[in-house]
């Protein structure tokens, strides 16, 4: 049996950007003042998970048709292939729809895929108490990489990272609200799990000499809330695809991550 928003179309939208928008997206994810391929307009590079931000307007529209309670949903990963680069400003046509309904028994994930002529990009969102409907399962999680890291290095965040990031679209209250954050069980504002996946993406291209945007493809599960100011464990695994893993005190953050840089 299949979810009655299995396969919904959720539209289209063309949204613009500047150089201004595309800069403060990477101050926001950890670029450098001495990144000037990232931060200076007359050498821009337009970091690819940009383009995440771009299309946040649909599962913002699924939401709104009460696929899941805003309240209680979780962004449980994230994918991003890669098909263009983006231009350094201008306008982007989505379009964007349900491409799966997955019956977890007490829960149900959403996948709304937004596509277009430089990135295809899918959410997957888990929904609490959405279950039950007589659904596939659906995939598992992938299996994580074996034996040790090849490497190892730190990812710090700043204490007004997610009240930057915000700036970006996302300005749900967990981000900046200590109210809104205690509400769902947190000490103070969690960071975005976006703004964790591209931050430790810049870290893993620095790490391994790729260049951050010559991003071809990019993937990761969130496994807990990061909190800004925290410092990250970051580990990877070499291969065709990189592998990674972001911890926080050997707590698991974000797992699952691979990245393949082109270039």
């Amino acid at each position: 049996m299949t979810h009655e928003l299995d396969g919904a179309d959720l539209g289209s939208r063309t949204v613009g950007y500047t150089e201004r928008d595309a800069i403060l997206y990477a101050l926001a994810v950890g670029a450098a003042a001495s990144d000037l391929d990232l931060v200076f307009e007359q050498r821009l590079r337009v970091l690819p998970t940009f383009a995440l931000t771009l299309a946040q307007w649909a599962p913002d529209v699924l939401a709104a048709r009460g696929a899941w309670d805003v309240a209680t949903a979780l962004h449980g990963a994230q994918h991003l292939q890669v098909l263009a680069a983006l231009p350094r400003d201008g306008e982007v046509r989505m379009s964007a729809r349900v491409a799966a309904v997955w019956d977890k028994g007490t829960a149900a994930v959403f996948d709304v895929v937004v596509e277009s002529e430089y990135f295809c990009a899918t959410w997957s969102i888990f929904a609490p108490g959405r279950g039950g409907f007589g659904g596939e399962r659906g995939p598992g999680a992938p299996a994580a990489p074996q034996g040790a890291p090849d490497r190892s290095t730190s990812l710090a965040t700043a204490d007004n990272q997610a009240a930057l990031y915000r700036l970006t679209g996302d300005r749900h209250l967990i981000h900046i609200d200590p109210g809104a954050a205690a509400a769902i069980g947190a000490p103070r504002p969690i960071l975005h799990g976006l703004c964790t996946l591209a931050a430790a993406t810049l870290q893993v291209a620095r790490a391994t000499g790729a260049h951050p945007a010559d991003l071809v493809e990019l993937a990761g599960r969130f496994a807990a809330p990061v909190l800004p100011g925290q410092r990250l464990d970051l580990q990877l695994w070499s291969g065709a695809d990189l592998r990674f893993a972001a911890l926080h005190e050997g707590t698991p953050v974000l797992t699952a991550g691979h990245a393949r840089f082109g270039g």
